[in-house]
């Protein structure tokens, strides 16, 4: 079982930055694919980057060239950096790891894009 527990989220100004942070728990086994989902007000839920554990990452094209995922494996944790935020980017961001089962999702945190 793993927990995924997300920070970082809050207010950040429009052209700002933030960061997010993933950090994961538990027997930390057979996950093939990491990566970060939002939910805007009023919206379903919509994927924002996937990084497979094959080398390939995938990004939503409303955030190419301002977001980039990386992680630490030695702190089994996952990052989220988001630059040139826009108020679009508001929403509750999801931790999200993917494995042969059901993935596992953090709690969600809200980031707020506002002036």
């Amino acid at each position: 079982q793993v927990q995924l527990a997300e920070s970082g989220g809050g207010l950040g100004q429009p052209g700002g930055s933030l960061r997010l942070a993933c950090a994961a728990s538990g027997t930390i086994t057979g996950i093939n694919a990491m990566g970060w989902y939002r939910q805007p007000p009023g919206k379903q839920r919509e994927l924002v980057v996937l990084s497979t554990n094959g080398g390939s990452t995938n990004y939503a094209d409303s955030v190419k060239g301002r977001f980039t995922i990386s992680r630490d494996n030695a702190k089994n944790t996952l990052y989220l950096e988001m630059n040139s935020l826009k108020a679009e980017d508001t929403g509750v961001y999801y931790c999200n790891y993917k494995r042969r089962g059901p993935d596992y999702w953090g709690q969600g945190i809200q980031v707020t894009v506002s002036s």
